[in-house]
C-alpha cells in the first residue's frame, strides 16, 4: 500500500530504479527536468517529455517515467517530474486533482488554481541515498516559463531574468568590493529565481559557532569570508538588508547586526573567541557548545503565522543533547522559521546529519550539508545549496499556516 504524501512532505526512495506515472481526469502529460544544485539543466538534452524520452537515468515510455538514480550523473541534483495539461488554455484547478505516484509513494497535487503546468514530485539526493517530496509547484505562466526558468531553450521566447536588490550602504564600498558583491547578488537571484521564491521577503539570523574547536576557523579568517558571503543573502531577503547575527558557545551573544557597508569592520570587531571586544565578554559565554540556549532563543523571537525567518545556523558540530534538540525542533516545525544548519570543517555531525528523516514536525523545517573547506566553494554552488530547501519549505509552511 502506497504512503500517502502531503505538500512539502518527503520520503525516503528504496534503492534500485523507481516509476513515476499520473493519474489524471483530464489529458495531462508527464515530463522531467534533471537539474543541478543551481536549479538548472545542463543542456536541453536534460530535459525529457514525449518528443525526447531519454536522458541519463530517466526514460519515458507509454505515459511513465523510470528513474535509475545509479545511472543519473553526479552533478544532478534533482530529477523534477512536470505535468502539462494537453490544452494548454485549460486550468488544473477546474478539474479534481491530479495524483502523482512513485514507487511507494502518492502524492494529490491538490490547491491548483489557473495553473497548466505543475512541479508534481522532487527525487532528489540525500547523500548516498535518495528521497522524494511532494511539491505541487504550479506555473500560471505555462510551459514556457517552466522551462525556460530551468535554462531550456525555448524558440521565440525571452529568459526571465532574476531581479536583482540593491540597499544605499552598497554606494559605500570600494568599486572592486562593490563588483565582487554584485556578483554574489546575482547568484543569490538566480537561486531563488529558479525556485520560485524571488519576490520572497524574509527575516535572516546567522548563527555562529564560537567553540574553542573553532579556533582554526577564526585564525584562518575563514569565519570573516563565510560572513562577508552571507550579506548578499540578506539583501536579496530582508526589506533592510541585515543580517541579525549572534555567537554561541554555552551561553549566546546578541550581536549589533550586520549592513553591507560595514560587514568587515563588524568582523573584525565582533569574531573573535576570547577576551572583551565590543562591549561583550568573550570569554563568558564559554568554550565548549550547548545548542538548546541559542535555539530556544530565536524561537522566543517567532510569532506562529508570522512573517518567515531564515537561520543560517554555522558550526563543527557537538550536539551533545540530541534528544532535547531534536524535541525542541519538533516545536520549532509549527513556527515560521526555516533553519539551516552548515557544518564547517571535517567533524562528526550526529544528529545534524538525520535532520531531514525526523519525524513528528508538521513541516520539513531543517536541512544540513557539511562544508570540508568552504573556501573551496564557488558562490554558485554555495548559494545553491544554502537555499536551496528554504523556497520548498516555505511553501510547505504556507500550506500548513505556519507563515503568513
Amino acid at each position: 500500500m502506497a504512503t500517502a504524501l502531503v505538500k512539502g512532505q518527503n520520503g525516503a526512495l528504496p534503492a534500485g530504479p523507481v516509476t513515476v506515472a499520473i493519474r489524471s481526469a483530464v489529458a495531462a502529460d508527464i515530463a522531467a527536468l534533471l537539474v543541478t544544485a543551481g536549479g538548472k539543466v545542463r543542456s536541453d538534452a536534460d530535459f525529457v517529455f514525449f518528443n525526447q524520452p531519454q536522458a541519463p537515468g530517466v526514460s519515458l515510455a507509454d505515459g511513465v517515467l523510470t528513474v535509475d538514480p545509479v545511472r543519473v550523473p553526479a552533478e544532478i541534483a534533482q530529477v523534477r517530474v512536470v505535468l502539462t495539461l494537453d490544452d494548454s488554455s485549460g486550468r488544473f484547478g477546474d478539474h479534481p486533482a491530479p495524483v502523482a505516484s512513485v514507487t511507494g509513494y502518492e502524492y494529490v497535487v491538490d490547491g491548483l488554481s489557473s495553473e497548466s503546468v505543475v512541479i508534481a514530485l522532487e527525487l532528489y539526493r540525500r547523500g548516498a541515498d535518495w528521497k522524494v517530496r511532494a511539491v505541487g509547484q504550479g506555473y500560471a505562466g505555462g510551459f514556457a516559463d517552466l522551462v525556460t526558468d530551468h535554462g531550456v531553450s525555448v524558440d521565440d521566447e525571452e529568459t526571465a531574468q532574476p531581479v536583482v536588490r540593491s540597499v544605499p550602504g552598497e554606494a559605500k564600498l570600494s568599486l572592486e568590493k562593490r563588483q565582487k558583491l554584485d556578483l554574489r547578488k546575482r547568484e543569490v537571484a538566480t537561486v531563488l529565481h529558479t525556485r520560485q521564491a524571488g519576490d520572497v521577503r524574509a527575516r535572516v539570523v546567522l548563527v555562529i559557532d564560537k567553540t574553542g574547536s573553532m579556533a582554526k576557523q577564526y585564525q584562518r579568517k575563514v569565519v570573516h569570508r563565510v560572513v562577508e558571503r552571507m550579506v548578499p543573502i540578506a539583501i536579496q531577503l530582508d526589506d533592510d538588508g541585515t543580517l541579525e547575527p549572534y555567537l554561541y558557545a554555552l551561553k549566546f551573544a546578541k550581536l549589533p547586526e550586520i549592513t553591507v557597508e560595514h560587514a568587515e569592520r563588524w568582523c573584525e570587531t565582533f569574531l573573535h573567541l576570547n577576551g572583551e571586544h565590543g562591549g561583550i565578554d568573550y570569554g563568558a559565554l564559554g568554550a565548549r557548545n550547548e545548542e538548546l540556549p541559542i535555539i530556544g532563543e530565536i524561537i522566543s523571537t517567532l510569532r506562529p503565522g508570522g512573517p518567515p525567518t531564515l537561520v543560517l545556523f554555522f558550526t563543527d558540530g557537538g550536539f551533545a543533547r540530541k534528544r532535547e534538540i531534536a524535541q525542541l525542533m519538533r516545536t520549532a516545525a509549527r513556527l515560521p522559521a526555516f533553519w539551516q544548519f552548515v557544518g564547517l570543517g571535517k567533524a562528526n555531525y550526529g544528529l545534524l546529519r538525520s535532520l531531514d528523516e525526523m519525524d513528528g514536525r508538521v513541516v520539513d523545517n531543517a536541512g544540513f550539508f557539511a562544508l570540508d573547506d568552504v573556501d573551496l566553494v564557488d558562490d554558485a554552488e554555495l548559494y545553491a545549496r544554502l537555499l536551496g530547501e528554504f523556497p520548498d519549505w516555505l511553501r510547505a509552511a504556507r500550506a500548513a499556516g505556519v507563515t503568513g
